[in-house]
């Protein structure tokens, strides 16, 4: 039956040019590593969960062809670029300052920042990235094969697409969240929250200049 849907050939390439795009530093993975830092897994995943509808959104639009209109009118991403950016930099700052909702406590880690914002912050940033659009413009599309069917192919790749984001998103979540727990035994943590909160600002720099 799969043999039906998709083109294993094509299936076996994708794989692992997809892991290493995902594994790769990006904007998506720097902020999963700072709010690893910031707030743990577990509340990072929130934020993961709003990424990877960012991504699956502009990975279909760049099949159907969507994407190529964004990029021909690139007005449509400057309130999301620079509004996204901004609030990610001011995040940065008050953590820097080892102020706001997401820094982490001098006395202890109690974070009031909601999952609705957390999740919304992910979506932006994959959304709002022309690049990422670019990018997938330029990559996904050779792995559909025109002999076959569109939609089965585009929902497997997708999942697959998710599948290895996730786990990129995991591993770096985790690395943050382990130097931070490294950091909080030598009681560090306003070390945490410059480190955390300057990854933040460059973020959002970066979101915005892209």
């Amino acid at each position: 039956m799969l043999f039906d849907l998709l083109n294993l050939t094509l299936l076996a390439v994708f794989i692992p040019t997809f892991f290493i795009v995902s594994i790769t530093p990006g904007m998506c993975m720097t902020l999963a590593l700072s709010m690893g830092m910031s707030i743990g897994l577990k509340r990072t995943f929130f934020m993961m969960y709003g990424e990877l509808i960012g991504v699956g959104l502009v990975a279909s639009a760049s099949v159907i062809g969507v994407a190529t209109i964004m990029l021909k009118y690139p007005t449509i991403f400057l309130v999301l670029k620079y509004g996204g950016g901004a609030y990610l930099a001011y995040l940065g700052i008050q953590m820097w300052m080892s102020k706001g909702k997401m820094a982490v406590s001098l006395d202890e880690c109690s974070f009031s920042v909601s999952r609705k914002n957390l999740a919304l912050q992910g979506f932006l940033t994959a959304i709002a990235n022309p690049k990422g659009w670019a990018f997938f413009i330029a990559l996904l599309p050779p792995f559909i094969d025109k002999n076959l069917e569109l939609a089965p192919q585009l929902s497997v790749l997708l999942l697959i697409i998710l599948f290895l984001e996730f786990m990129c998103l995991i591993i770096y979540a985790s690395g943050g969240t382990t130097l931070r727990r490294l950091l909080q035994n030598s009681n560090n943590v306003k070390l945490i929250n410059k480190i955390a909160g300057t990854m933040m600002i460059g973020i959002g720099i970066w979101l915005a200049s892209s």
